[in-house]
């Protein structure tokens, strides 16, 4: 599972980068809010990803901060939503308004996204309205990660890649994370892929 690249752009489209990797060209497709932040062929650029495993199919999704990142995941993670139609959201609408979309029940907003319906976007505000990332619901600003806010991001990726469900990942990382301590992410993939696999 790719869960981060870094290295230059080598070519830039409006729904996809291919980034240099020491020679490894990574085809990767990412939302224009990325687009738009990622430099010129030549530059260099760091990319939050998350690896999509499909039948015979790998895809790689990639964007410029841990919050698009989350809200892809957590977008993914609706019934009927699928990794197409999420980047179509984020490209659509700046992360930052789409979280204030959400939570305003802004349906109009929301359906002005190409994709998107009445159904499909009532149904992101009934799933979604109620798991914002806590930090953005009073202030509006995108908060700079934590070291704790990577780890849980990186382990919700790593769950999601193995095929288990959101809430299911959710209910087990607030139970280890509370009480994480100095524990690695080896430790804690390995705790919550034990605890899951009983569920």
């Amino acid at each position: 599972m790719i869960a981060f690249l870094r290295g230059r752009v080598l070519e830039k489209h409006p729904n996809r980068l291919i980034v240099d990797v020491a020679g490894v060209g990574y085809d990767v497709a990412v939302p224009l809010s990325t687009f738009y932040v990622a430099g010129e062929p030549g530059a260099e650029i760091a990319l939050r990803v998350h690896t999509h495993v499909r039948e015979e199919q790998l895809a790689l999704f990639g964007f410029a901060t841990p919050l698009e990142l989350t809200m892809f995941e957590r977008l993914i993670a609706i019934n009927g939503i699928g990794p197409k139609l999420a980047l179509s959201v984020l490209s659509g609408l700046e992360p930052r308004e789409l979280v204030a979309s959400i939570q305003r029940a802004d349906l109009g907003r929301l359906t002005s996204i190409p994709g998107v319906g009445k159904k499909t976007a009532e149904r992101i505000v009934l799933e979604l309205r109620d798991r914002l990332p806590k930090a953005l619901e009073s202030t509006g600003t995108v908060p700079a990660p934590t070291a704790g806010d990577r780890l849980r991001d990186d382990l919700v990726s790593a769950l999601s890649n193995l095929g288990y469900h959101r809430q299911a990942i959710d209910k087990v990382l607030d139970k280890h994370l509370s009480n994480a301590g100095e524990q690695s992410f080896q430790d804690l993939l390995r705790t919550s892929l034990k605890e899951l696999s009983r569920a």
